[in-house]
């Protein structure tokens, strides 16, 4: 009956084409290694933030004179609310967490080298549309911070020349931060970010699919294949890997348990403490700053000086950093694509890097002074010379053989 049910299917709906082409005969390189959980692991974290997102606004209001109150009701008064809300703004950190260990591995075996350029612009692409996702989100609990980081965020597009008054109105779409922003923002935070998220999430998969995946040794398993046309290198994603990811997924659920339960706030790096009071735009906090998964950028953008008092340098560096992740894939000009057989210029050069990244992400979170101005130049500096001299360092670097064949280290 089955086999006579999927027959009737496939006539009408390439069902078990599909579940061949991307799982049961999918051949993956068979060395992968806990690297490559994170994949996995950030589309269920997008599974969960649209579920659990699809509850809270079955009770959210988007309207700046009942916003906190209805997410206080849905902590409160809604049965399990506050469980839902913690697993939507616990989540929004998890996911980021593991964006950017995914964005790191491929970072380390060269994902984003030929022939997987697309593979990573698509990557590209969907990581700010997350960005948004996330910053458009902050804003509908109506807290302090909510508010007043994105009165802060938003009015940087004002430092725009020529167009920039105009954009950071549009934005609004008031000329403050008001009730038509809240539902604007919450419009595009439920309908129009998510759909292009999953359109590029797709889009991700199918261009990986279609050359093939990376693997921690660089090594192209299509380039040997036995008689039927089977890489000697590969195995079936499923069942494999299908089971592996079982296990990458039971830790992280452990872990994010722990989170929820015991530390869903994180002493204020998930949830700040004052977004816990209402939003009062007649009163303005000590200390602005966005959530921890922008602050390596609101670092930089603070680092560079401001000229004539405009902070437009500071906005061109900041979405210069994020621009050089695109160009990635034409910066590196060495030959090899992982790190185990990269030479001490990439591989210095990637510790300085990430120690760049998380301290430009720690000053991002602390008050402006003299002191860590001067230390988020100095990171800055160190961030944009990893990208611009890439180009000198990766063709002069002393690369060691590559394998012709996948190893397992």
């Amino acid at each position: 009956m089955f086999s006579s049910l999927m027959g009737w299917v496939d006539a009408r709906f390439p069902a078990t084409k599909l579940w061949e082409e991307h799982l049961s005969k999918y051949y993956a390189p068979k060395n992968f290694n806990f690297w490559y959980f994170f994949g996995s692991l950030a589309l269920l974290v997008l599974v969960m933030q649209i579920v659990t997102g699809i509850f809270l606004t079955m009770h959210y209001k988007p309207d700046a004179a009942l916003a906190f109150a209805s997410v206080e009701y849905i902590m409160r008064d809604v049965e399990w609310g506050w469980l839902i809300r913690y697993l939507h703004s616990t989540g929004a950190s998890a996911f980021f967490i593991v964006v950017y260990l995914h964005m790191f591995r491929g970072l380390i075996y060269g994902s984003y080298k030929q022939p997987r350029e697309l593979v990573w612009l698509f990557g590209m692409f969907l990581y700010l549309a997350l960005m948004a996702e996330a910053f458009m989100g902050y804003l509908l609990p109506w807290g302090q911070m909510s508010f007043w980081g994105a009165q802060v965020i938003i009015s940087l597009f004002g430092a725009i020349p020529f167009v920039g008054d105009q954009l950071a109105l549009w934005i609004r779409g008031d000329f403050v931060v008001a009730d038509a922003t809240l539902n604007r923002f919450f419009a595009f935070h439920v309908i129009a970010v998510p759909l292009v998220i999953l359109g590029l999430v797709v889009a991700h998969i199918i261009a990986l699919h279609e050359v093939g995946s990376n693997n921690p040794d660089g090594v192209e398993i299509k380039k040997l294949k036995d008689k039927n046309g089977i890489p000697l290198d590969g195995i079936p994603f499923h069942p494999y890997y299908s089971v592996k990811d079982i296990v990458g997924v039971t830790v992280f659920l452990f872990i994010f348990s722990l989170v929820l339960f015991y530390a869903p706030e994180m002493d204020g790096w998930f949830l700040e403490h004052a977004n816990f009071v209402p939003a009062n735009p007649l009163k303005t906090p000590l200390h602005i700053a966005p959530v921890w998964y922008f602050t390596p950028f609101y670092a930089i953008l603070r680092a560079v000086p401001s000229i004539a008092g405009s902070s437009f340098p500071g906005v061109v560096a900041m979405g210069l950093s994020i621009v050089f992740l695109f160009l990635l894939p034409w910066l590196d000009r060495s030959p090899v694509k992982s790190i185990r057989y990269r030479g001490i210029y990439f591989r210095t050069a990637i510790v300085l890097f990430v120690i760049s990244f998380i301290g430009l992400g720690f000053l991002g979170t602390q008050p402006v002074t003299p002191l860590y101005t001067w230390l988020a130049r100095i990171f800055s500096i160190i961030y944009f010379a990893f990208f611009i001299l890439m180009p000198i360092y990766t063709k002069h670097d002393n690369d060691k053989p590559v394998p012709e064949r996948v190893t397992f280290k």
